[in-house]
C-alpha cells in the first residue's frame, strides 16, 4: 500500500463546504454554543460531543436537537436572563460547515442498552449513538441544503479501527440509500500509535476520507500512558513547557502533512490551548501573540486549515493562513518531499527536557489544581471549562492527571526543589486545592478528587480517566436527568 504511488483519498472532491477549512472552530453542541459557532465566521465548525461535552443524557440528546433545528435553519435560544440567541442565516450554506466529532470507541452510552444474538445485554456504544442519531436524521437533509454528513473521529489507535468506521459509513449510507462517499471523515491522529499508521488509516478509509488533523494535548496524553513506565528517560516536563518546537512533536506534526499532502487529503493543525479574556487586555494580547505564532508556524509547515476555541482568536489565526493560502482554499498540493522521520524522532521523547524543559512545583500544582477544576465542571456537565485563561476539556485533563501518575511512578525530581513526587507530596497537594475552592451551590469538589485519586495516585492506571468517572460518579447524577 505505501510502494503504490497512484492512490489518492477522496479529500474534498464532492463534498461542498470541505474545500477551505483555513480556520475552524471548536465546541459542544447545547444551543447557545451552537448558534455562537455558526455565526462566528469561521469556514467549520467542529460540533463536539467528545472532549469538549460531558456525556450526560441531557447533553447527549439536546446537543442532537440543537444540530437538527440548526441544519434547518429553526434554531433559536432564550437564556435565563431573557437574552435571545438565534442564527444569522437560515440556510446552512451560509454558515460554517459542520463536521460532527462523536465520541471514541471506549466510551458507553449508559441510557441505551442492546441485547445480541447469544442473549448478552449490553451498554450501546457512545460512539455509534452520536453517530447514528445525527446520521439518521440529518444526512439526507444536509445533502438536500448543499453540504454533507461530515464526521471527525477521535482517538484511534490503528488502521483496524478506520477500517470498522469505513464499515460503519457504508452500512449507515446503504440503510438510507444515500450513495456511498457521501460521508467524509476527518481522523484526528492523536495517539502515539497511529501516528505510525498515518497512511494505513488514510487507506482504510480512502472512499471516505478528507484528511488527518494533528490532535496535539490527546497525542501528549497518549505519549505519557505509552511510556508512563518506562523511567526517567521518557518523563516529560511539565505541560505548559511542551511546545509544538519540541522536535519529537514537531516530527509527528512534519510527517502528518507529508503523508496527507502525498495522498490528497487535507492536513489541519491543531488547538492552542490560550483564550483571550474580554475584561483583561494583557491576557488577550498575550493569547494573541500566542496564538498568532502557532498558526504562522502550521501554515507554513503547510497544513491547510487549524483549530481555535474562541470566536475572537478566529480573526487571528485567519491572518496567517491568508498570508500563505491568498486566495488559493488548501495547499494540498504542496508536497512535503523534505521531510524525512522515522521512528526515533516520533519516539525522541527524551527530545523535551533535553531542550532545557523541567518538571517544576508550580508544574506539579498545576496538574492537581487542572485536573480537579475540570472533574468538577465535567460532573455539573461542562466539559470546556475556562481555566487560568485556558480552554481546558478531557484531553488536557487527561495530560494533568496522567503527568502525576508517571513522575510518581518514575520517581521524578521537581527541579526548583530537588524533592521527589510521591503520593503523600500529591496528596497534600491535592487536600490544599480543594480546600481553596469554592464548595456548595451544586459543586462536587469532593467527588473530583476521589476521582483524581483513583487516576492519579492509585497502583493501577485507567486507560481514561472519563470511563471510571462516567459509571462512577456522572450516571444518575442530578445533571444526568432528563
Amino acid at each position: 500500500m505505501r510502494d503504490d504511488p497512484h492512490w489518492r483519498v477522496a479529500g474534498s472532491r464532492n463534498a461542498p463546504g470541505l474545500e477551505d477549512r483555513r480556520v475552524e472552530i471548536t465546541g459542544p453542541t447545547d444551543p447557545k454554543m451552537t448558534i455562537n459557532a455558526l455565526n462566528s465566521g469561521a469556514r467549520c465548525w467542529l460540533a463536539d460531543a467528545e472532549d469538549a461535552s460531558s456525556p450526560t443524557w441531557p447533553n447527549v440528546i439536546e446537543g442532537q436537537l440543537a444540530l437538527h433545528d440548526a441544519i434547518r435553519g429553526t434554531l433559536a435560544f432564550t437564556n435565563e436572563a431573557g437574552k435571545e440567541y438565534t442564527l444569522r442565516s437560515p440556510d446552512i450554506a451560509d454558515l460554517p460547515t459542520i463536521v460532527f466529532r462523536p465520541r471514541g470507541w471506549h466510551l458507553d452510552e449508559a441510557h441505551l442498552r442492546y441485547t445480541d444474538a447469544n442473549g448478552i445485554t449490553s451498554s450501546a456504544l457512545g460512539s455509534l449513538v452520536d453517530f447514528g442519531l445525527y446520521f439518521f436524521h440529518n444526512a439526507a437533509e444536509l445533502v438536500a441544503r448543499g453540504r454533507g454528513p461530515y464526521f471527525y473521529l477521535p482517538k484511534l489507535e490503528g488502521y483496524r479501527e478506520a477500517r470498522l468506521w469505513n464499515e460503519v459509513f457504508e452500512v449507515a449510507q446503504d440503510a438510507l440509500g444515500i450513495p456511498r462517499g457521501t460521508v467524509r471523515a476527518t481522523v484526528l491522529i492523536e495517539t502515539l500509535p497511529a501516528a505510525f499508521e498515518m497512511e494505513e488509516i488514510l487507506y482504510e478509509l480512502r472512499d471516505h476520507c478528507a484528511g488527518l488533523n494533528a490532535g496535539r494535548w490527546d497525542y501528549l496524553f497518549s505519549v505519557i500512558k505509552c511510556f508512563r513506565t518506562r523511567g526517567e528517560s521518557y518523563v516529560l516536563p511539565d505541560r505548559a513547557q511542551v511546545t509544538m518546537t519540541a522536535p519529537f512533536m514537531r516530527a509527528y506534526t512534519e510527517l502528518l502533512v507529508a503523508t496527507c499532502h502525498k495522498r490528497g487529503a487535507h492536513a489541519i493543525g491543531g488547538m492552542s490551548a490560550f483564550i483571550p479574556d474580554r475584561r483583561d487586555p494583557e491576557v488577550t494580547e498575550t493569547a494573541f501573540a500566542k496564538v498568532s505564532a502557532d498558526k504562522r508556524r502550521e501554515a507554513g509547515d503547510g497544513f491547510d486549515g487549524t483549530w481555535v476555541a474562541h470566536p475572537d482568536l478566529i480573526p487571528v489565526a485567519r491572518a496567517e493562513f491568508d498570508a500563505v493560502l491568498g486566495d488559493a482554499p488548501n495547499q494540498v498540493s504542496r508536497l512535503r518531499d523534505d521531510v524525512v522521520v522515522g521512528q526515533h524522532d516520533l519516539l525522541d521523547v527524551a527530545s523535551a527536557r533535553r531542550s532545557g524543559a523541567t518538571v517544576t512545583s508550580a508544574g506539579l500544582r498545576s496538574n492537581v489544581s487542572v485536573a480537579v477544576r475540570y472533574l468538577d465542571a465535567w460532573l455539573r456537565g461542562t466539559g470546556a471549562a475556562a481555566l487560568d485563561s485556558l480552554m481546558e476539556d478531557a484531553a488536557t485533563a487527561e495530560i494533568s492527571r496522567s503527568q502525576v501518575w508517571q513522575w510518581i511512578a518514575s520517581g521524578t525530581l521537581t527541579d526548583d526543589d530537588q524533592q521527589p513526587v510521591t503520593r503523600e507530596r500529591v496528596e497534600a497537594i491535592l487536600l490544599d486545592v480543594v480546600a481553596s475552592l469554592p464548595h456548595g451551590h451544586g459543586n462536587r469538589i469532593d467527588d473530583a478528587a476521589e476521582i483524581f485519586r483513583a487516576v492519579a495516585l492509585e497502583d493501577d492506571f485507567p486507560a481514561f480517566l472519563t470511563n471510571p468517572a462516567y459509571q462512577g460518579y456522572l450516571v444518575g447524577s442530578a445533571v444526568d436527568r432528563p
